[in-house]
């Protein structure tokens, strides 16, 4: 291929996440739309683009955490349960292995961080990353209340506890101990009209040690890292307009009516700025220097009955909880018997993957610093903006406070961690709204869907969707809530849009060049010089397909393969009808006159026709090296059908200026490749049997 002096610089080795679905349920549209399908495209573009053994796609059930506790007690007091909780959260696992298989999602690993070789490696990754902190002085020990069910005799777990979201500006009613939602953080003890989702009661507030990470510490580290974000045109808006929400200055929000409380007990407050409301605003604020002094002010506020609602700012971030299911932290300064919150255990789970993936495989177990610490490797992380909290402010300072170090062996030479590149998604809803299993919108369950589309009809839709741009609706219409809708032939189904490509164009395009083969060439895909404007369509294309996929703006590619897709269809049409039309204007004539035609022998006509089906079967070749991260199992057949390997097909490693560049000398003499025979009516992109109605 022609060089770019502009050409994306991809690193050598890499790594793909994709999060880590709990393990309390199976897996909803949203998981397999909004981070499954686009970090899969991604995952499979680089390995073709440098290499699959220079890429890890990485992720794994979550098997802690208080939603699965919550779930695993309801189902057990319905008697709908037996087992014990490790029982449930594997049998959640296999389900949502069996689907993500079914969605053709190819993972390096899907274990899961308390299961099979992964969660013992997790188990001593979070144990040395935990101490790690501790001993760069970045962990500290703090006494903070927790809640406690005084008729269940029992302290309860984030879930455990419901009530509304204290933080200024939310509306969540779905709000847990300390985090609501959508995403809030917030000190349990400010959750407004707390019940226990055990007995209904108000619960107590009582105190528990725990270990906090001095998050606070490293808001110069993470404005310093938005800041360049910001001027980074690679990275989504989303990823820093996010973050720059959490690193504003601790601030109080009260109501306009309390203002004569406030100024009565104003000089007993640590020292803070005053800002009347604004126009429309209902509260006034009042900010502090530090998130101490901002708990010291809650406090008296509180004693005087004052309600307040707090900013968003960075607070210290909890690592160890109390409840048993769950990694067990390590014992530090005499504090025993507590697990690790599954949140932060969570953001360092992929390294875990990552070393235990390359055990599988038989490589050095520092190995894994080759895809996490080396400066030409690159880990890019998929994830709903929900979660930018805990990956855009948790998960980079955590990083950036075990550095210098090894968390494996700290006596070793230095391997800093590198900070990861963000790919967030906005919602997708479900038609106009945001679904979720916990609320009252319940969104149809991934394997739902497969009951009505193709895993690669659903596949190019979700991509093509851009969710990298905007909250974006999904609308099914087999889940269409009008019953006239649904049943209307008349009323299309937006799903099935992209579909269309698949099932039409590019089928199409690609029996044409099989069904031409067999007819004209006895079963051979001819080899020669590819038309000039073929080769500059084909490089026009490639070089912006690279520098979209850098972007990461997988709506992008699905348009811009449909304008390649349908204009190689086209070329074939045009073409080939010169040639037929050639060939029966010379038979019309049949040495009576002259043909009305620029082929004017039988011999040019061939010519011609070969020339057609070297260019078309060229066009074949990018459009399903370019698809195959979408739509990987039709491209794989047709690459199948073609007679070439899928290690070498599937490949950059190429000038694409022709197809010889893929056969043998023997083959390039001949100037032909043997290909498989297609039978009659053979589709590589299917439709549902549903559709056929």
């Amino acid at each position: 291929m022609v060089p770019s002096p502009d050409k994306p610089s991809w690193p050598k080795r890499a790594v793909v996440t994709a999060g880590m679905p709990y393990g309390n349920k199976p897996l909803h549209f949203g998981h397999i739309a909004g981070v499954f399908v686009p970090a899969d495209c991604y995952a499979r573009f680089l390995r073709d683009r440098i290499g699959k053994e220079n890429v890890r796609f990485i992720s794994g059930t979550d098997c802690f955490g208080s939603p699965i506790n919550e779930g695993y007690r309801k189902l057990v007091e319905a008697g709908e349960f037996e087992g014990t909780i490790a029982d449930y959260v594997q049998g959640n696992h296999d389900a949502q292995k069996k689907t993500l298989d079914a969605y053709n999602i190819s993972l390096s690993i899907y274990e899961g961080s308390g299961m099979g070789h992964s969660g013992e490696v997790h188990q001593q990754i979070s144990e040395a990353f935990i101490e790690k902190l501790y001993e760069n002085g970045y962990l500290h020990k703090r006494a903070t209340l927790q809640f406690y069910d005084p008729q269940a005799e029992t302290f309860l777990n984030g879930r455990q506890v419901v009530g509304r979201c204290p933080v200024q500006g939310c509306k969540s009613e779905h709000a847990y101990a300390d985090e609501c939602d959508l995403g809030h953080q917030y000190a349990p003890e400010d959750l407004i009209a707390p019940k226990s989702s055990i007995t209904g009661a108000t619960p107590e507030m009582r105190p528990v040690e725990n270990w906090y990470f001095d998050l606070p510490a490293f808001a110069g580290f993470l404005r310093a890292r938005t800041a360049e974000m910001e001027a980074d045109p690679e990275v989504r808006p989303v990823v820093y307009n996010t973050v720059k929400e959490f690193l504003a200055p601790p601030v109080v929000y009260v109501k306009n009516e309390a203002y004569d409380e406030y100024r009565a007990l104003a000089d007993e407050l640590p020292v803070h700025s005053y800002r009347e409301a604004e126009k429309g605003k209902q509260s006034f604020e009042i900010e502090f220097a530090t998130i101490d002094d901002r708990d010291a002010a809650r406090e008296v506020l509180a004693r005087a009955g004052i309600r307040f609602r707090m900013g968003k700012t960075l607070t210290p971030f909890r690592i160890t909880g109390n409840i048993e299911w769950g990694v067990k932290a390590p014992v530090i300064d005499g504090l025993e018997g507590l697990t690790v919150w599954c949140w932060p255990e969570s953001l360092w789970a992929p390294m875990s993957f990552t070393m235990a993936v390359n055990d599988k495989m038989g490589m050095p177990r520092g190995s894994w610093r080759d895809f996490w610490c080396s400066e030409d490797a690159r880990v890019y992380q998929f994830i709903g903006q929900d979660n930018l909290y805990f990956y855009g402010v948790a998960q980079p300072a955590l990083f950036e406070a075990i550095r210098p170090g090894d968390i494996l062996q700290p006596g070793i030479a230095e391997h800093p961690l590198q900070q990861t590149k963000l790919i967030a998604n906005y919602h997708i809803l479900f038609g106009d709204k945001k679904a979720s299993s916990s609320g009252a919108v319940k969104p149809p369950t991934a394997d739902a869907l497969l009951d009505y589309y193709t895993p690669e009809q659903l596949r190019a839709h979700f991509l093509a969707l851009g969710l990298d741009q905007k909250s974006v609706g999904f609308k099914p219409k087999p889940f269409e809530a009008d019953e006239a809708k649904r049943d209307d032939p008349r009323v299309a189904d937006p799903v099935l849009k992209e579909g269309a490509l698949l099932t039409n164009v590019f089928n199409r395009l690609a029996r044409s060049c099989f069904y031409e083969a067999q007819k004209n060439f006895g079963g051979y895909m001819p080899i020669g010089k590819v038309s000039p404007e073929v080769v500059e369509k084909a490089h026009e294309t490639l070089m912006a397909y690279d520098h979209t996929m850098y972007k990461a703006e997988l709506h992008t590619i699905m348009s811009l393969m449909d304008e390649f897709i349908r204009w190689s269809n086209k070329y074939w049409t045009e073409q080939i009808r010169v040639v037929e039309n050639a060939l029966a204007s010379l038979e019309e004539a049949d040495g009576s006159g002259e043909p009305d035609s620029s082929l004017s022998t039988v011999e040019e006509i061939a010519i011609r026709r070969r020339q057609v089906l070297v260019d078309c079967f060229f066009l074949l070749r990018m459009a399903t090296l370019l698809m195959h991260p979408v739509v990987p199992a039709g491209t794989e057949k047709i690459c199948d059908y073609l007679s070439f390997e899928f290690d070498e097909f599937f490949s950059w490693n190429y000038d694409f200026e022709d197809n010889a560049e893929l056969c043998g000398a023997g083959e390039i003499t001949e100037g032909r490749h043997r290909i498989r025979e297609l039978p009659p009516r053979t589709d590589f992109f299917e439709r549902h049997p549903s559709q056929f109605k």
